[in-house]
């Protein structure tokens, strides 16, 4: 193995935490990674990685190292890309995170187009709504639906994300439609979470910002699983209309407190902010964007 193959393993065993999780990831035993991490340092005559028993931490030469090691290994990316950009071949893993509901209702036919575009290319994707840690984990890329907070990751928005707040018509006609926030405190509220109290943002007709805190009997940490609880009337929920879409349309909840504007997310692929986009995770997010833009079908129209 050469030495950019020699920073590659490097890189891994920094960014995975440790060599073990690196090992997995790289598919490669353990003793072989530590082997070429041990070999790198002999060759460099410097110790790169302190390591003890529990835990290890970069030296003070391994943090220098791991940051050019990162410039050279992108550039080196660069220049392969440069002189493939016109071959619409793509090859090796993508390896994705994705979000439950979204993914799977409104992503995965989108993934089914890509593959067959790209049969060479291997798709490997987590659908989980836990906060992923990228780089540990070894992901090149994280769909989220976020407000982009996080300074540490560079985001490309997908698609723009409305929510409402619904209630069957069940419901409604046995408790009544509320008519103003301080009415949902007499309502049975379904709460999207894993926590006993929450809050909900919320723009008011005359354009002040208010968080409207309330606890709730009936959490969980499923859109979908709440839409089917509020379709059988259990209470009042909010949720993304990617996830309501359907059940608005066909009548089984209707939207309350329309007066009430819901700040908007984004459904965006998020890659860290020190690493270069590979030309695989760049086209998929570019076929994502123009598949999704102005055709957010789940956000017609509804009263």
């Amino acid at each position: 193995m050469g030495q950019l193959e020699d920073m590659q393993v490097f890189v891994r065993v920094v960014e995975a935490g440790g060599i073990g999780k690196a090992a997995e990831q790289l598919h490669l035993a353990k003793s072989a990674v530590s082997r070429r991490l041990a070999d790198l340092e002999s060759r460099l005559s410097t110790q790169l990685i302190n390591r003890t028993t529990r835990q290890s931490s970069l030296t003070e030469a391994g943090q220098l190292y791991y940051q050019q090691s990162l410039d050279v290994l992108d550039r080196v990316t660069e220049m392969n890309q440069s002189l493939t950009n016109g071959n619409n071949d793509l090859t090796g893993t993508l390896r994705l995170a994705v979000p439950l509901s979204f993914g799977l209702e409104h992503l995965s036919p989108l993934f089914d187009r890509f593959a067959k575009r790209h049969p060479d290319l291997t798709l490997q994707l987590d659908f989980s709504d836990r906060e992923v840690d990228m780089v540990e984990e070894g992901f090149d890329l994280a769909f989220r639906i976020t407000e982009l907070k996080d300074s540490s990751l560079q985001a490309r928005k997908i698609a723009p994300i409305q929510f409402v707040l619904c209630a069957s018509p069940e419901y409604l006609a046995q408790y009544g439609a509320p008519k103003s926030l301080e009415n949902l405190h007499q309502h049975k509220l379904l709460q999207y979470g894993v926590q006993g109290a929450s809050s909900w943002r919320f723009i008011s007709p005359q354009g002040e910002s208010i968080n409207w805190s309330f606890s709730s009997r009936l959490i969980a940490n499923n859109g979908n699983f709440l839409l089917k609880m509020a379709i059988s009337g259990h209470g009042i929920v909010l949720l993304p209309t990617f996830i309501a879409w359907q059940a608005l349309a066909q009548g089984q909840v209707k939207p309350v407190l329309l007066d009430y504007k819901i700040p908007m997310k984004y459904a965006c692929a998020l890659y860290p902010q020190n690493r270069f986009l590979s030309k695989k995770a760049r086209v998929l997010i570019d076929f994502l964007v123009e598949q999704l833009k102005d055709n957010a079908y789940w956000d017609q129209p509804f009263e």
